[in-house]
């Protein structure tokens, strides 16, 4: 390690860094794989029943079509006999985008106010021109139609096709806005005209480094990204990358006020800084590796891109970072040049007064601490858990207003209707089973071959409720005596039931693996095993705390009716991993001065040297999470604002008051099992932290004298 700092910071071989690192990027952009950026999908196992109709389907003949519902309404108003003529003439122009050479009338509801019309359509995987018929399908269906009348594409076709431009140009915009929110507040923490420019460019090279990266593991373990993945990824690595760059950088800037040479200055920062960097990068990296264990795609993929990515903003925060950062003398921190001094500024400023002043009354801080955590968790048993298809997007798309319109008009569960596929010869007495269901509007076989035949079964309750999915076990119940039938349940409703359930599984898997990662590398990392049960019980309770503030904020100013099933666990995910990253920041400083210091003036002086950087990259982690709230979908968005709110708390309280209040009521044994070696630093101590600089000063001295 100590060659490598050499070797990077070194005149003659930084600028070989450089080139090297400019070069393999540009190598990658060049011959990387590259993601096609889609809607995310279900990603269900192949052991979901649900999965296993989608598969039996391909078998059948309609297997190469899918389908569009246009609805035809009025403002609630009933349609006319003119409106109906309009609508018959549409449905003829509508059949040069059918694959059938027929369409039926559209069937108009029982109070009159809307009118149907399924349009069988050929399947296009481009995702480009699928949008493209979709538009031509929606302007023509509402071309030349009597004032007041409007016609609306809804169904499979239409949702698909609308999720997929939620991320029409998704990457763009987040990089775009996150580039924004990143520079301007390294502008505002380090109020120099052009320092910020450095970590800026250097986390943006490694942003679209760890993109490629990322596509290639994923397609080298055949996963596929979709535009929800890759932006999160985008916004993980500025995240972590700036929060990384902004620690190196704060030592970097405290080396240099003890050293004139700023290459040495570099390698004792790296010394330093590189093992905090090192922790925190590979818990984040082997909490997100954790995912690879999930059952459904999208979870393992997401842990597949994000590891990766974590592990590229390591390596260009600890090797191109400190390289670039040396090409220049100490003007770049221009007009706050730090100068060469004896003073220390540890000692004094608002960080080391509010460590004093906890050190004093650290049970009261400690229990005022935890009792906001508390109140805020109490929020947590309220929170409600499931989204319908036409509740995830933040706007309204076409395809939702369209079966909000269909759902009351019509029969709930019109558009989307549970897919039985059953064998052949037992059709009839599926058909039949399925009628005795209270609950089922209609039952009937839409396509079959020699083998097995596809029923659909239409609900009388909305879409994606509790009472649709009690119908989809009831029926998977009911059918399941039918003798010889081998029937098994699909559809929306379905669909979204085994992604619930494999949710579940993967909390259950997961989460218990994320508290063991964690917990290991905080017990390598300190060589205590007290320490680190604090800290992860902290971050854990911070985790509730946020949970309970977010649905707080959702239900009084969102109005979201629910959090997505993903949401907890890729928030839990985060702020557990992330917001460790700052404790382990704040402890391993405390651990490296509490061995010439003791624990309690140790951590008052931790706390006033990571005080500031680790509030500063709270903040820009917390603001570059929000970023994820400029896309319509209502998952992202929740995600973005959970991570946002638990930085800020964990940032604010646990890491500013909660953490330091516990070591200073413990002393020395908050490094138990190896308490005794800080004891000879300590024996002096008083218990309280005295409120002056003079303090310090002497413990030093004294240190000095021993040594």
């Amino acid at each position: 390690m100590k060659a490598l700092r050499h070797f990077i910071t070194s005149a003659r071989t930084s600028w070989i860094v450089l080139v090297v690192a400019a070069l393999a990027s540009a190598a990658l952009l060049a011959f990387g794989a590259k993601s096609d950026g889609g809607a995310p999908a279900t990603g269900l196992p192949e052991s979901a029943e649900s999965a296993k109709v989608a598969a039996l389907q391909e078998d059948l003949p309609g297997a190469d079509e899918s389908s569009a519902l246009i609805v035809f309404t009025r403002d609630d108003d009933e349609l006319t006999d003119d409106d109906m003529a309009a609508i018959m003439e549409r449905s003829q122009e509508l059949i040069e985008f059918s694959s059938s050479e027929f369409l039926p009338p559209a069937t108009a509801s029982e109070d009159g106010t809307a009118a149907l019309l399924p349009v069988p359509l050929d399947v296009i995987d481009d995702v480009g021109e699928r949008a493209d018929r979709a538009a031509d399908i929606r302007s023509t269906a509402n071309d030349g139609l009597p004032e007041g009348l409007a016609a609306y594409m809804t169904g499979g076709e239409g949702f698909a096709v609308d999720l997929a431009g939620v991320f029409a140009g998704a990457n763009f915009t987040l990089l775009g806005t996150t580039v924004i929110v990143v520079a301007i507040l390294l502008i505002v923490t380090y109020r120099s005209p052009w320092l910020w420019l450095v970590p800026l460019a250097v986390v943006g090279l490694a942003d679209t480094v760890a993109a490629v990266i990322a596509n290639m593991v994923a397609s080298a373990l055949d996963v596929e990204l979709d535009a929800s993945i890759t932006g999160i990824l985008s916004v993980l690595v500025f995240g972590a990358g700036t929060n990384y760059a902004l620690l190196l950088i704060a030592r970097y800037r405290d080396e240099l006020r003890i050293h004139e040479d700023r290459r040495e200055a570099m390698r004792i920062a790296l010394k330093g800084a590189g093992p905090a960097i090192l922790a925190s990068g590979g818990t984040v990296a082997l909490s997100l590796a954790t995912l690879i264990f999930a059952e459904l795609t999208g979870n393992r993929a997401l842990g597949i891109a994000c590891a990766a990515g974590i592990v590229v903003a390591m390596v260009f925060a600890l090797i191109v970072l400190p390289a670039a950062l040396v090409l220049f003398d100490r003007r770049l921190f221009w007009p706050y040049v730090p100068k060469v001094t004896s003073e220390d500024r540890l000692a004094r400023g608002f960080w080391f007064r509010l460590g004093t002043l906890v050190s004093k009354r650290p049970a009261i801080v400690a229990v005022i601490g935890i009792a906001i955590l508390a109140g805020l968790a109490t929020a947590v048993p309220g929170v409600k858990v499931g989204l319908a298809q036409t509740e995830r997007f933040t706007s309204t798309p076409e395809a939702v207003v369209g079966q909000e319109i269909i759902a009351e008009a019509f029969s709930a569960g019109s558009g989307s209707p549970a897919i039985v596929i059953a064998n052949a010869d037992a059709a009839e007495q599926v058909v039949e089973a399925a009628l005795e269901i209270d609950g089922v509007d209609s039952a009937r076989i839409v396509d079959s071959n020699d083998e097995i035949a596809e029923v659909n079964v239409q609900f009388n309750v909305a879409a994606e409720t509790e009472e649709a999915f009690a119908l989809v076990e009831e029926l998977r119940t009911e059918l399941d005596s039918v003798e010889g039938a081998d029937a098994l349940v699909g559809g929306i409703d379905a669909e979204s039931l085994d992604q619930a359930a494999a949710q579940e599984r993967d909390e259950m898997l997961v989460i218990p693996l994320i508290l063991v990662v964690v917990f290991v590398v905080l017990v390598l990392l300190l060589r205590s095993l007290l320490a680190p049960i604090i800290l992860l019980l902290t971050v854990v309770g911070s985790f509730f705390a946020s949970v309970g503030a977010s649905w707080l904020l959702f239900q009084s100013v969102f109005d979201f009716p629910a959090l997505d099933t993903s949401v907890l666990l890729f928030s839990f995910l985060f702020l557990v991993a992330l917001g460790v990253d700052y404790n382990i920041f704040l402890v391993t400083r405390a651990k490296e001065e509490a061995e010439k210091l003791g624990t309690r003036r140790g951590m008052v002086r931790a706390l006033s040297a990571t005080g500031g950087v680790i509030t500063s990259a709270g903040i820009l982690l917390a603001a570059v999470f929000a970023v994820l709230g400029v896309l319509p979908l209502i998952t992202l968005t929740q995600i973005g604002i959970i991570v946002c709110v638990g930085v800020l708390i964990d940032t604010l309280l646990v890491r500013t008051v909660i953490v330091p209040a516990f070591a200073f009521m413990l002393g020395d044994w908050f490094w138990w099992p190896r308490h005794g070696r800080m004891r000879q630093h300590s024996a002096a101590e008083p218990a309280p932290v005295e409120d002056s600089a003079e303090a310090i000063a002497e413990a030093e001295e004294r240190v000095e004298a021993r040594s």
